[in-house]
């Protein structure tokens, strides 16, 4: 009995040392890794509003203002460049753990990226998402066989980080839960880049890629499916002439499918957006852009009956603790900004 006592005492050190390595070496981001893996932390069936896309979701959405001002329990699971059949995935996944009422999802990436297999950001999109056949089968239309071992296991890729640990790689054990619920992926950013805005004039409608309208109508079946409404944007940027062509065909695709699509780079004015002070760069906004741009969609989603006023529900607590998190960056940005 003592020997099979020390044997389990041993195995569970083990595994309790395995576990608080992996938390450590794992890879985080938060452009894209971090949204997933605070997804699993989040209370089951608590989010209301799923943004997805790209970063022009998690760097445009500020979820803090959207729950302060609205009472929306929105999350942003999005990633940097995701294209659009890694985001069907994302969507599957997201229904394991969530009901959300509506579903954003931002079409930038097939207006952007035209390559059957894009891999400037896609680990973005594939570390924190847990194990499952899910995540294989996305994979699988993701990465060419050739190159699968290079983001797959991910454990595989954690053996090279120990020269890169930081701060943050320490602060993601289960006693740092709390702060890691808090987290609704938004990603703000700081700088303040002028932009040159030219008015688009283009009635062409052939830039949509037959892999990305593929994945379109699967993430619009798979929604209808779930119950979700599912409305597709278009978060304010530079948007070019080629670009535009792809928004074309995608209002084509909406209006078939009985679906809003809101292409917001048509209501700079009515949003209120500055091109010389609201852009981080010609992709995103930043802070600033994005709590101007938060103000007029949650004025929007406010308006369905289905997204309900979550603020002082037992359950909900993290998004208060969302709000002061994000307000703590403004104070620490501006106090840098002030010793400059």
């Amino acid at each position: 009995m003592k020997k099979n006592l020390t044997r389990i005492g041993f195995v569970v050190l083990l595994l309790g040392t395995l576990f608080l390595i992996t938390s450590v070496l794992r890879v985080k981001s938060e452009h894209g890794v971090n949204q997933k893996a605070g997804l699993y932390l989040q209370p089951r069936d608590s989010i209301d509003v799923a943004m997805m896309g790209t970063s022009h979701i998690h760097c445009g959405v500020n979820t803090g203002l959207l729950w302060e001002n609205y009472g929306i329990a929105a999350y942003d699971y999005s990633g940097a460049e995701q294209p659009l059949w890694m985001t069907y995935y994302y969507l599957k996944e997201l229904y394991k753990y969530q009901n959300p009422q509506v579903i954003v999802l931002d079409m930038y990436a097939p207006a952007a990226f035209k390559e059957d297999y894009q891999y400037d950001f896609i680990a973005e999109n594939i570390y924190g998402m847990r194990f499952s056949l899910n995540k294989m089968q996305m994979l699988a239309v993701s990465v060419e066989p050739a190159k699968l071992h290079q983001y797959f296991p991910s454990f595989a890729v954690y053996h090279s980080r120990y020269d890169d640990l930081e701060k943050e790689d320490f602060e993601t054990f289960p006693w740092d839960y709390e702060d890691m619920e808090a987290f609704k992926g938004y990603t703000p950013y700081w700088k303040r880049e002028p932009q040159q805005r030219t008015e688009i004039s283009e009635d062409g409608n052939d830039g949509l890629t037959p892999k990305s309208e593929k994945y379109l109508k699967k993430i619009i079946d798979l929604t209808k499916k779930k119950g979700s409404d599912l409305v597709l944007i278009v978060a304010p940027y530079m948007i070019t002439p080629e670009e535009q062509r792809t928004y074309n065909r995608i209002t084509e695709i909406a209006a078939e499918n009985g679906l809003i699509f809101i292409n917001y780079n048509e209501y700079f004015g009515e949003i209120g957006l500055d091109a010389e002070t609201d852009f981080n760069d010609g992709s995103h906004l930043n802070y600033w852009g994005s709590c101007k741009f938060t103000e007029y969609l949650g004025a929007f989603l406010d308006s369905y009956d289905t997204v309900p006023d979550r603020r002082g529900q037992e359950g909900y607590e993290s998004w208060d603790k969302n709000v002061e998190i994000i307000k703590q960056e403004l104070q620490t940005h501006e106090d840098a900004t002030s010793e400059k």
